[in-house]
């Protein structure tokens, strides 16, 4: 028997149980703002939104009080305006901006409007709280029937160059990267690949050296986007000539996931195993570990409350968003005890790197409050990503523009949707143009304006984004969907993206038209 698993695995256990004191999430989230605002209330920020009033409204009997104090205080925010107003001061290296001290180090987000790439502050206390979350989530391993030999192997993370890129103010590249880099000694111990390969820039050559090695690690567990998670096990199995990922990895019982809908790759997944495994959900966005899935028999996941960050959540409706996604001047925006089940918000966060009732851009539905349980149901304007690419509207009606300009036609309508392609997926776009045009160049226009305003995008057509499709059809058939949905309309608009069953009556649709 594997000692050393046995112990890891009844300690993992007993910490479990300690984790299980419950709190109120009124009380957690009350805590953790005040510690968040006294922290940062000599900042200039700070200053600039007198968080000292707010602090005041602490001691105020009113369950409330103090949360429509900071509300009436502090304007929500997306990137663009903590960006221009806040963030290039600490990237210009300027010390207590929105956070006490200087930020050494910038996660990489892909934009959705304007540039193509944002800035998202990682301040050391983010980490701490990145390492204490994640912590927290190994200790729920110990509620999965794992065998003694899982905790003695190693963990696979699948993630961005530990290499940084230095600005001479501050380092920048991905979440992962940096995270990677900053682990605990006994942590780095049990992680795989080589701190060589995991400095590897060239995501192919990472790929191909991952591949390599592969036979010389005991892995129990891999953490990864799943498209390039897929791709890699597929590579793995053809280069050593096997039939299934556990004649490599025979300890591999849990697989890590996060950032797209998994449910997707399920299928393609098991035909890469030779035995079941756990998956596992995890919300780690480049702002703060968010939430975590801490049971194997829920879909849902345990929000973080007292990790670093302070939640808010805006009804995502027509009243609080217009139709392109973006926030109100008056929307209106809760706690967490004051959300109800079943509905969805938008998430604002307060965060221990300076985000100040930032608006992170996804929605969530909270399926259990006593448990603080959350679904992740989409995207305030992101409305695209089967494997990462977090293609936007914005993104999308910018591109098309482009490309019309140059081809001198024109784009009345236009839809996407996501469809599989082999074992990945496949974007097929359906453009409405009155006219003759060229089909395929305008594909190639399409997709490179993309690419350039778009940095996800870019690299999954590289990786699990191999193929686009583009099919022109007239206005009318357009319009004639829309008549036969009861949509048509002046007030109505051709959804840019279609899904589901929009997307099952859209195929039927063109079918019967063909």
């Amino acid at each position: 028997m594997p000692i050393i698993g046995s112990i890891l695995k009844k300690g993992i256990k007993l910490r479990e149980t300690l984790e299980q004191d419950y709190t109120s999430p009124y009380d957690l989230q009350k805590k953790e703002l005040s510690k968040l605002l006294i922290s940062a209330r000599n900042t200039m920020f700070g200053r600039e939104y007198d968080f000292m009033s707010i602090l005041e409204k602490f001691r105020s009997h009113g369950q409330h009080d103090f949360y429509e104090q900071f509300k009436a205080n502090v304007p929500i925010h997306d990137y663009d305006s903590m960006n221009d107003n806040w963030w290039h001061k600490t990237r210009d290296g300027e010390p207590d901006i929105s956070w006490p001290g200087k930020t050494k180090f910038f996660a990489l987000s892909s934009g959705t409007s304007g540039a193509s790439s944002k800035f998202i502050p990682v301040t050391k206390d983010m980490i701490r709280q990145i390492r204490k979350t994640g912590t927290r989530h190994i200790y729920t391993l110990g509620k999965y029937d794992l065998p003694d030999k899982f905790f003695q192997s190693g963990m696979l993370m699948l993630g961005g160059s530990t290499s940084l890129n230095f600005s001479g103010n501050f380092y920048y590249g991905d979440l992962s990267g940096i995270t990677t880099g900053q682990l605990p000694l006994w942590i780095q111990g049990f992680s795989r690949p080589s701190p060589k390969i995991k400095k590897q820039k060239d995501w192919e050559t990472k790929l191909e050296e991952i591949v390599e090695n592969a036979h010389k690690w005991n892995i129990g567990m891999i953490a990864g986007v799943p498209a390039w998670v897929t791709i890699l096990m597929e590579r793995i199995i053809e280069k050593h000539g096997v039939k299934n990922i556990h004649e490599i990895w025979p300890n591999l019982h849990a697989y890590v996931h996060g950032g797209v809908a998994f449910e997707p790759y399920r299928k393609g997944f098991d035909k890469l195993l030779g035995h079941p495994i756990h998956f596992i959900e995890t919300y780690l966005a480049s702002e703060g570990f968010i939430a975590f899935q801490d049971s194997p028999d829920k879909k849902s996941m345990r929000l973080m409350l007292n990790g670093g960050i302070f939640h808010e959540f805006v009804p995502f409706n027509e009243k609080n968003f217009d139709d392109d996604g973006h926030i109100r001047p008056d929307a209106e925006a809760l706690m967490f005890d004051q959300t109800e089940e079943n509905k969805e918000y938008a998430l604002l966060i307060s965060t221990v790197s300076g985000a100040w009732r930032y608006m992170i851009g996804d929605t969530v539905k909270v399926v259990d409050k006593h448990n603080s349980e959350i679904i992740i149901t989409g995207r305030t304007k992101h409305f695209l990503s089967l494997c990462g690419e977090h293609l936007s509207v914005d993104n999308m009606n910018k591109a098309v523009q482009l490309a019309a300009n140059d081809l001198d036609i024109i784009v009345k309508e236009f839809t996407v949707a996501g469809l599989p392609d082999g074992s990945l997926f496949a974007h097929h776009w359906y453009v409405g143009v009155d006219g003759i045009v060229d089909q395929e160049g305008l594909k190639e226009k399409i997709d490179t304006y993309l690419k350039d305003l778009n940095d996800d995008y870019a690299v999954e057509r590289q990786h699990a984004l191999k193929n686009i499709y583009l099919e022109v059809l007239p206005n009318e058939v357009f319009y004639g969907w829309m008549k036969s949905i009861g949509k048509e309309g002046g007030q109505t608009k051709f959804p840019r993206v279609l899904k589901k069953e929009k997307l099952e009556s859209w195929l039927s649709y063109l079918k019967q038209e063909a």
